[in-house]
C-alpha cells in the first residue's frame, strides 16, 4: 500500500475499540449512502492487537455496581453474540461470588440486570451459596463468601483471534489497516482548534475527523493534542477538588496454570462459566500454610485452550510513579518493569487451591513467563468516551478495554450525526459538574 495522504477519517490504534469503531463506521456509511470503508484509514505503530487487546484475559462480563457500565456492557455482550466465530466468543456466562460485604451492591447488580433484561440468577447466605457452587463444582471449598450472581450471558474471547475477526470484517468492508506508522504530532489551522492533519514519522494524513483509540497509550496523544493535564471534579458533598491528575496507571496481574484446560469441566461434564471470586476469608499458602493475606482479596480465572491452561489474574497495583514519568514502552510481556512476579503466581495458585480442591499442589506447573502489563486510567476509573478539539473523538477506556466491543458501534453512530444516550453518562464534562459514577467496595478499581 503506498503511504496515504488523506483519508476523511483517520483511526489510530489497532485494538478493541479502533478496530470496532472503524468496521461499525464502515457499515454506517454504506448504510446512509455517506461514503464507504475506503474513507477509513487506521494507523497502529506496531500491528493489530500489538497493544493490550493482544494480551487480555479475554473476559466478557456485566458485572458493574455502575448503572451506566451495566447498560453499556449489556450492548457489547449483543455486539460479541451477533458473530460468536468470528469474534473467537465463548459463551459460558459468568460468577461473581462475593464476601458478605460486598452482598448490598451484589443485590443492586442483580435488581438492575432483571430491570435492563439481562438474565442472571442470584443467591444468597453461605450455605446456599456454598450448595450452588457445589452444584457445579463438586469439590468447591471457598470460604469468606456469602452470594454469587451468576450471568448467563458473557464469557470470554480468545484475544489475538477476536482482534483479527474484527479487522476481516473492517478490511472486507474497505477499510485500510497501515501498521509501523508512528504517530508524532497534529497540525491545525491558524485560528482553529480542529486537527487538519495528523503528523506521522512517514508522513502527513491530511483528515477530516480522527479518533484516538490507544488504551495504555491514550495520554501520549492526550498530550501532544494539549488537553488538560488535570481536572477539577466536584465530589458527592459538592466541594470541588482542584488539579486533580488526569492520568494515573495501575499494573495489570495475570498468568497461567499450565495444566488441562478440561480438568476445570463442571459436574456434568461442560466447559465452566468465568469465575470471579471476592473472599474475606484469610488466604493461606498452598505452599507452606503462611499467611498471604488477610484483607478483602479477589481473583478471576477460566480454562483457555488458546492461553493453555487455566487462565485468570488478580487485583492490580498502583504504579506510584507521576504519569509522565511511567514509560508505557516496551508494553506487556517485553516491560522490564510491569511483568507478573512470584509473589503474583504464589498468591493466584493457592487463591485456586482455596477455591477448588482440584488445584491443590498444582503451584508446580505455573507458566513461568513473562505475562501482564498496565493500564492507563483516568480520575475516578471509569472511561471517557467524548469529542475534543472540534474534530478530535477520543476513546479513553480506563483499562475497560477488551470487553467493550460495543463502544465502536456507539462512536460510529455519533461520529455520523446521532448522539448516544449510552454514551452519555462518560462524557469528560462530569467531573466539573459532580455527575460522578457511585463507587463500588469491591477490591478491583475497574468494579
Amino acid at each position: 500500500m503506498a503511504f496515504p495522504s488523506q483519508a476523511k477519517y483517520v483511526i489510530i490504534g489497532a485494538g478493541i475499540h479502533g478496530l470496532s469503531t472503524a468496521w461499525h463506521l464502515a457499515e454506517g456509511l454504506k448504510a446512509s449512502g455517506k461514503g464507504s470503508g475506503e474513507d477509513i484509514l487506521i494507523v497502529d505503530k506496531t500491528g493489530i492487537a500489538a497493544g493490550a487487546s493482544g494480551i487480555a484475559c479475554g473476559v466478557i462480563r456485566n458485572n458493574y455496581f455502575q448503572p451506566a457500565m451495566r447498560e453499556l456492557m449489556a450492548h457489547s455482550v449483543d455486539v460479541w453474540e451477533s458473530d460468536p466465530k468470528a469474534f473467537s466468543y465463548h459463551a459460558v456466562g459468568y460468577m461473581q461470588i462475593s464476601a458478605e460485604s460486598m452482598r448490598e451492591n451484589i443485590t443492586t447488580i442483580y435488581e438492575q440486570q432483571k430491570a435492563i433484561g439481562y438474565e442472571s440468577v442470584f443467591v444468597e447466605g453461605a450455605d446456599k451459596t456454598d450448595r450452588y457452587m457445589k452444584d457445579i463444582f463438586h469439590d468447591w471449598q471457598a470460604t469468606g463468601v456469602t452470594s454469587v450472581l451468576h450471568e448467563k450471558r458473557g464469557g470470554y474471547a480468545n484475544n489475538t483471534a477476536a482482534m483479527y475477526g474484527l479487522a476481516d470484517k473492517a478490511e472486507a468492508l474497505g477499510v485500510r489497516i497501515l501498521t509501523g506508522v508512528t504517530v508524532t504530532g497534529f497540525v491545525t489551522d491558524d485560528g482553529s482548534k480542529a486537527v487538519k492533519a495528523v503528523e506521522t514519522d512517514r508522513g502527513n494524513i491530511a483528515c477530516d475527523h480522527v479518533v484516538v483509540a490507544l488504551g495504555p497509550w491514550v495520554k501520549s496523544i492526550w498530550d501532544m493534542l494539549d488537553l488538560p493535564k488535570v481536572v477539577n471534579i466536584k465530589g458527592a458533598d459538592g466541594a470541588m477538588h482542584k488539579d486533580v491528575p488526569m492520568w494515573r496507571y495501575w499494573a495489570l496481574e495475570e498468568g497461567t496454570l499450565g495444566i488441562d484446560p478440561e480438568i476445570q469441566k463442571t459436574n456434568d461434564g461442560k466447559m465452566p462459566p468465568v469465575i470471579h471470586i471476592d473472599s474475606s476469608a484469610p488466604l493461606l499458602s498452598d505452599v507452606d500454610g503462611s499467611l498471604i493475606t488477610d484483607k478483602l482479596w479477589g481473583i478471576y480465572y477460566k480454562p483457555d485452550f488458546n492461553f493453555g491452561g487455566i487462565q485468570g489474574g488478580a487485583m492490580p497495583y498502583p504504579v506510584k510513579k507521576d504519569a509522565d514519568e511511567v514509560q508505557v514502552d516496551p508494553y506487556g510481556v517485553e516491560s522490564p518493569e510491569f511483568i507478573v512476579d512470584d509473589n503474583f503466581a504464589h498468591m493466584w495458585c493457592s487463591a485456586l487451591a482455596f477455591c477448588q480442591k482440584r488445584f491443590e499442589g498444582q503451584i508446580k506447573h505455573y507458566k513461568n513467563e513473562p505475562s501482564g502489563g498496565i493500564g492507563c486510567f483516568t480520575p475516578d476509573s471509569f472511561p471517557v468516551f467524548d469529542n475534543f478539539r472540534d474534530n478530535v473523538y477520543v476513546i479513553a477506556d480506563s483499562n475497560h478495554g477488551y470487553k467493550m466491543i460495543g463502544v465502536g458501534k456507539l462512536v460510529a453512530e455519533e461520529l455520523l450525526g446521532e448522539q448516544s444516550a449510552l454514551l452519555k453518562p462518560f462524557r469528560f464534562a462530569r467531573y466539573e459538574a459532580g455527575e460522578l459514577h457511585p463507587v463500588s467496595n469491591s477490591p478491583f478499581p475497574w468494579s
